[in-house]
C-alpha cells in the first residue's frame, strides 16, 4: 500500500535511542534540551519548549496566556480537533471561522471580522496542509481587534517565517508529520517570560526539574503555579534530532513532489482543483485535491485503494463533529462544509518517487474518467 504518509527512520535513529538506554537517563534531560536549541535555531528564534504533543503546546499556551472562562477564541472547523478541543481546555469558547475558498481553505479574515465580539480574546491560526496563512493581514486583524495571535503550526516545521506571527507556535512530532519523534510537540514564543511560563507549567509548575536537582545536589523544590505534565523525554529528542538533521532534505523532496502532482494533474485531471497557488510559501505538508462537483468521493477511493493507495480526507468539519454539534448545533459554515465533501488527500512523503506520483495520477484520471466520461459536463 502506498500509504498518505510514513514516517522515515532508520540506523541514526536506532543508534539515538540506543545511546538514550545505554546512558540510563531516559526522561527530560540534555538531550531535551539540545533539542529544543537546534529546533529553535531552525526557525531563527530564540529558544523552544518541547512537550509532549501539538494539543498540549496548545493548551500551555492559551493556558499562560490567560485564556479562560468568558473569552471566545477564533478557530477554523478546516482543522483537526485538538485546535478547538485546546479552546475548552482552558475553559473558553471557540467561534469556528469558514475557510477563504476552495483555492486558498485557510480560515476567513472576512468571516473572522464577522465573528468577533466584545469577549474575543485571540486567534489560532492552523497552517492547513503545510500552507502558511497570510502573516501581515492577520497581524493587522489582530492589532486592530487586540486579539492575542497563536499558530497552529502542526503541519509546518522547518520554514523560519512560521513562528513569527504572534505570540507563540505549536507544533506537532506525531508519526504523519514532516519530521516525528512519535508522540511529541514544541512550542516557539516572542516573549521570554512567557516561555519561561510555559516551560514551568509543562513540568507540574515545578521550579526544577530532576535534572537540575541532580546537578545542584539539592533535591528541595516549590511548585509556583496551576501546571500539567505534558514534557517530552530523552528518547523522544534523541530521535527528534535526527530527524531535524534530514527535515530541510525531507521538505525540498516534498516541494518536488507537490510541484509534480500539480502539473501532471493540470494535464491528465483538468477537472480536479489543486489548492493553492504552486508558489505558496509551504512545508507541503499534505497534496490536498478537491474533486468535481457531484463526484462520489468513496468511488475514487475505492478505485485508488484496488491499486494499492491509500487517500483519507483532511478534514471532517470540526463543528460537524457530534461532540461539537451537539455543544454549537447551530454553526453553518458554507465554504467549509463544501471544502470538506470534495477534498481527497493523496499520498505524499519523502519515500515517495516521480513514477509514484505518476501512478497516482494516472489512477485518479481513470476514476475521475469513470465519473465524467469524455463529452460529459462536470
Amino acid at each position: 500500500m502506498l500509504l498518505v504518509s510514513a514516517p522515515v527512520l532508520g540506523e541514526e535513529e536506532k543508534a539515538a535511542l540506543a545511546a538514550v538506554i545505554d546512558d540510563g537517563w531516559v526522561t527530560m534531560g540534555d538531550r531535551v534540551r539540545e533539542f529544543e536549541h537546534t529546533f529553535a535555531r531552525m526557525h531563527e528564534a530564540e529558544d523552544s519548549i518541547a512537550v509532549g504533543s501539538c494539543t498540549a503546546a496548545l493548551h500551555l499556551i492559551l493556558h499562560s496566556l490567560g485564556i479562560g472562562p468568558g473569552d471566545e477564541v477564533l478557530v477554523p472547523s478546516l482543522t483537526f480537533v485538538a485546535t478547538a478541543n485546546a479552546v475548552l481546555y482552558v475553559g473558553a469558547r471557540p467561534v469556528f471561522v469558514d475557510v477563504e475558498s476552495a483555492s486558498v481553505p485557510l480560515m476567513s479574515l472576512d468571516d473572522a471580522e464577522a465573528k468577533c465580539t466584545s469577549r474575543t480574546a485571540a486567534v489560532v491560526l492552523v497552517h492547513f496542509a503545510g500552507y502558511l496563512a497570510y502573516r501581515d493581514a492577520w497581524q493587522s486583524f489582530a492589532r486592530r481587534k487586540g486579539l492575542l495571535l497563536i499558530e497552529d503550526a502542526a503541519h509546518a516545521p522547518g520554514l523560519p517565517a512560521v513562528g513569527t506571527y504572534g505570540e507563540a507556535a505549536a507544533f506537532s512530532f506525531y508519526g504523519n508529520k514532516n519530521m516525528t519523534t512519535a508522540e511529541g510537540g514544541a512550542v516557539i514564543a516572542h516573549s521570554r517570560s512567557l516561555r519561561e511560563t510555559i516551560r514551568r507549567a509543562r513540568s507540574h509548575g515545578m521550579t526544577s526539574n530532576t535534572r537540575q536537582r541532580l546537578t545542584s545536589r539539592r533535591p528541595d523544590y516549590d511548585v509556583t503555579m496551576l501546571g500539567f505534565n505534558y514534557r517530552m523525554d530523552e528518547l523522544r529528542a534523541a530521535v527528534g534530532l535526527a530527524q531535524l538533521r534530514k527535515l530541510p532534505e525531507w521538505n525540498a523532496i516534498r516541494q518536488r513532489l507537490s510541484l509534480s502532482y500539480r502539473q501532471l494533474i493540470a494535464e491528465h485531471c483538468p477537472l480536479v482543483l489543486v489548492p493553492f497557488e504552486a508558489l505558496w510559501p509551504s512545508t507541503h505538508h499534505l497534496i490536498p485535491v478537491v474533486l468535481p462537483t457531484s463526484t462520489r468521493r468513496q468511488h475514487i477511493i475505492d478505485r485508488l485503494r484496488k491499486r494499492g493507495i491509500q487517500t483519507t480526507v483532511h478534514y471532517p468539519p470540526v463543528h460537524r463533529l457530534t461532540f461539537y454539534r451537539d455543544l454549537y448545533p447551530d454553526t453553518s459554515l458554507p465554504l467549509t462544509e463544501q471544502f470538506a465533501q470534495r477534498e481527497l488527500t493523496l499520498p505524499l512523503h519523502p519515500r515517495m518517487t516521480q513514477s509514484d506520483v505518476e501512478m497516482v495520477v494516472s489512477t485518479l484520471a481513470a476514476a475521475i474518467g469513470d465519473e465524467f466520461p469524455v463529452g460529459a459536463v462536470a
